[in-house]
């Protein structure tokens, strides 16, 4: 689970990211086991990698895009219009969804639900993506190891705590500059 807070909005904003990876093809319904009434208001959006139109102009890269790829390691691709379909009868090809539960609070008066919108809309372009982009990058990733993939894991949480800890001090310095600048 990804949990994104704001120290100065305190309780009033959250992004939260909960997964689920099930070997399916996306069919199972409330995976996470939200209680029914939550369940009412969740919307559902699927995902499909290889259908360009989900794919928005500007993010589009032909190098990234799963019905032109096709991996020299595991012989995967390119994806045809009904890869969905095909995918279970493929014995041979491991497969797996990720669902993903996605839930937003911004609680600001007049700007509330125009926020959270836009975050799930920016969320949806960003699994979009990223999972397109994992199934043409799988020559770079398959011969991978659990020991290869921890090390990447730590090496990228150095990285992301050094962003952080700099960007919380270019806040700080800049709420200091405004607030002696009111004074």
């Amino acid at each position: 689970m990804h949990v994104l807070r704001n120290e100065y909005m305190k309780d009033n904003f959250l992004i939260k990211i909960e997964t689920w990876h099930k070997p399916d093809t996306g069919h199972l319904e409330n995976v996470h086991g939200l209680d029914a009434e939550t369940w009412k208001k969740v919307d559902v959006v699927y995902i499909d990698i290889a259908d360009r139109s989900q794919v928005d102009s500007k993010d589009y890269k032909p190098e990234e895009d799963p019905c032109r790829y096709k991996s020299v390691k595991t012989g995967r691709g390119p994806l045809g219009p009904d890869w969905k379909k095909e995918l279970p009868n493929k014995k041979d090809c491991p497969h797996m969804c990720a669902y993903k539960l996605v839930t937003v609070k911004f609680k600001w008066w007049g700007l509330q639900n125009k926020v959270e919108n836009f975050i799930q809309k920016q969320e949806k372009r960003l699994f979009t993506n990223f999972h397109r982009q994992l199934f043409c990058w799988i020559d770079k990733w398959i011969d991978l190891n659990m020991e290869d993939i921890r090390r990447m894991e730590e090496e990228t949480r150095k990285e992301l705590d050094e962003v952080g800890t700099k960007a919380k001090d270019r806040a700080r310095l800049i709420s200091e500059r405004v607030f002696s600048c009111i004074i």
